[in-house]
């Protein structure tokens, strides 16, 4: 079974596991590129090799309790509707926090939600960074002359990853698979021709090595946490990105794939560090012969971080269009880069901004150990936020007893809280950066949908009733025109404020009058048979709603089309739509701080215009201005 409960032969199935691979775990699976490498530098040389035990118990466990327990086991059955990500879960839990919302604005929980959200943006600038980063380093290991070079050879990268994406993923999509297939078997087979050297590494299962090491080294513990958390970034991209792909498939390729090759190799780099304990190497590197077979390997990494950064920046495209659809974002403009698969697209604005943002955290970084103190907080962030949304749904949506769910929760949020702290003491070394990444998001989100909710609950939330509006239309000082006008309503019901201006200037309306709302649900995707409701108020005056999933884009042209087949009469070529131009000025008595009425007009005023997001023709559109103080 696919995600929307179609069926898949076995050969699909394969082919969405083998999907899976290059798109969902390209990050965790390029965390071996430094992982050992940033935990050995908090071990002391004496030490070295009695640490090496702690360090693959620490991340052997890391990855059974995160990745294994949590996310594949319970976490990736809170799909809505197959699909996951941390906008699923807010729309799972969207319930008694919603009456909270109409009363007071925003709810708590929702706003701890979308600071998980606001992290993922964080970790959107970082993750590619210091994994292009990473792979720019390998080159000094081919020969010290690229020493120098190392930055500008991360940013030629990245800035050619960002330049391609407006030729969407599908053109190379069918590559990340088989590579990324080939990488993990390369990462088990290289770490395995180690481990069959130095076998007494598999101690290391044993937890009681890696407590012992948190515990003999209390004054590293912190820090070696905060380093053993990279070996799980990129774990929320496995729920994510479930709706592509579908859990059990995503599930198989962890299981058969991923986690025998990251195991296999980390424990082959604990065995290089056993059987050389005096080689400062990089030890994922040194697991490969000198020759053409590391220059290989350097060449294979850096293809592999190209992969993993793609994934993440198409997550974000996924996680922005997800947010203005749901209310928390203006809009945007979103290309759509393939006809036929409404998930690949691409977003101008964001993608500049994550190329700017990228390239200068690069330069201001200098290298992946450096920026590896910088990284993490989002990460360990984010996972606590989707613990706390994790518990909403299980007691709320599947009805889960205190007992069932607090003791499963309180286990992961230990964990997560762990790996948070740890990671706390690299605020001043850079960690303040995804907080700052975040908290800028965080503000927009907030400051925009409780600008809409004001504005809403001020203009489009009037009196005139339907009944009422059949008596306008009926009025001697009203004259008809021929013709259809679609009048855009934000509201579902009552009277769009844009008719009643155009009524009280103009004193004309046409024949056929249209009034379409275009709401979004609180899932992925809508059927096409629960798309559309069209209704006749009298009169000539028809009501449509057209439902949209938080996956979808509206496209208005295309319900006029199944409007008119649904019985009302209009041409669709000489539809004129009415659109209010919202001009937002400070100094009202809205229930916002002054900082914030001034950054969403400046928002209003740059956000896309509902008539380019909608998908309608220019030469059919009238805007009337309307003037709102907050």
């Amino acid at each position: 079974m696919h995600q929307n409960g179609t069926k898949v032969s076995r050969i699909a199935g394969v082919g969405l596991s083998l999907g899976a691979l290059g798109v969902v775990f390209g990050d965790i699976g390029t965390s071996p590129l430094y992982t050992m490498k940033v935990c050995l530098t908090y071990m002391p040389e004496v030490e070295r090799l009695s640490g090496v035990l702690g360090i693959l118990s620490l991340m052997f466990w890391t990855m059974m309790l995160v990745v294994s327990i949590k996310y594949v086991t319970f976490i990736m059955k809170a799909g809505n509707r197959g699909e996951g990500g941390i906008f699923a879960l807010l729309a799972l839990t969207h319930t008694k926090d919603s009456a909270t919302a109409t009363k007071r604005g925003i709810g708590i929980a929702t706003i701890i939600v979308l600071a998980g959200a606001a992290l993922l943006y964080g970790d959107g600038v970082i993750t590619p960074a210091i994994t292009v980063l990473s792979a720019a380093e390998s080159f000094t290991y081919i020969s010290p002359v690229y020493g120098p070079y190392v930055t500008t050879i991360a940013c030629v990268i990245l800035g050619g990853l960002f330049w391609l994406q407006h030729k969407g993923t599908m053109t190379i999509g069918w590559l990340f698979g088989p590579v990324m297939l080939v990488w993990f078997v390369v990462l088990g087979a290289l770490g395995l021709w180690h481990l069959l050297r130095e076998p007494a590494v598999l101690w290391a299962v044993n937890p009681v090595y890696g407590f012992n090491l948190l515990v003999q080294h209390p004054e590293q513990a912190t820090a070696l946490l905060g380093a053993i958390v990279l070996t799980v970034t990129g774990t929320e991209a496995l729920y994510a990105d479930m709706g592509h792909f579908g859990r059990r498939h995503i599930t198989r390729a962890w299981y058969f794939i991923v986690f025998p090759g990251l195991l296999l190799n980390y424990f082959g780099q604990g065995a290089y560090v056993f059987l050389h304990p005096a080689d400062t190497e990089n030890p994922f590197y040194a697991l490969a012969p000198d020759g053409p077979f590391k220059l290989g390997l350097i060449l294979f990494s850096i293809v592999a971080a190209v992969i993993a950064s793609q994934a993440l920046i198409t997550g974000t495209y996924s996680l922005t269009r997800q947010a203005i659809q749901l209310g928390y974002f203006p809009r945007l403009m979103i290309t759509h880069t393939h006809a036929e698969h409404e998930g690949q697209i691409y977003v101008p604005l964001i993608n500049q901004l994550l190329a700017v943002c990228c390239i200068a955290v690069v330069l201001g970084f200098h290298s992946s150990s450096n920026l590896a103190a910088a990284y993490g907080i989002a990460v360990t962030g984010t996972m606590a936020v989707t613990t706390l949304a994790f518990y909403r749904v299980a007691r709320e949506r599947w009805h889960w007893s205190f007992l069932q769910a607090a003791p499963l929760c309180a286990v992961f949020l230990t964990v997560d809280l762990a790996f948070f702290i740890a990671n706390l003491h690299k605020f001043v070394d850079g960690g303040w950066l995804p907080i700052a990444i975040g908290l800028v998001l965080l503000a927009i989100m907030h400051t925009w949908k409780t600008g809409k909710n004001e504005i809403f609950r001020r203009i489009y939330a009037n009196e005139i009733t339907e009944d009422e509006l059949c008596v306008i239309a009926r009025s001697e000082h009203v004259t008809r025109v021929r013709g259809t006008a679609v009048f855009m309503a934000g509201n579902p019901s009552g009277t769009p404020l844009v008719l009643l201006h155009h009524v009280k200037a103009n004193k004309v309306l046409h024949e056929t009058v249209v009034l379409l709302s275009i709401l979004t649900d609180k899932v992925p995707f809508v059927r096409q048979e629960d798309r559309l409701q069209v209704r006749e108020i009298g009169s000539g005056i028809w009501r449509a709603t057209a439902h949209y999933g938080y996956m979808e884009s509206p496209d208005v042209s295309a319900q006029i089309e199944r409007i008119r087949d649904a019985g009302v009469p209009l041409k669709p070529q000489g539809a004129t739509y009415y659109f209010n131009r919202e001009m937002i000025m400070a100094g009202g008595g809205a229930r916002m701080w002054e900082w914030q009425k001034h950054l969403y007009a400046f928002l209003s005023r740059n956000a896309r215009q509902a008539r380019d997001y909608y998908r309608l023709p220019p030469m059919q559109i009238v805007e009337l201005g309307l003037p709102i103080q907050l």
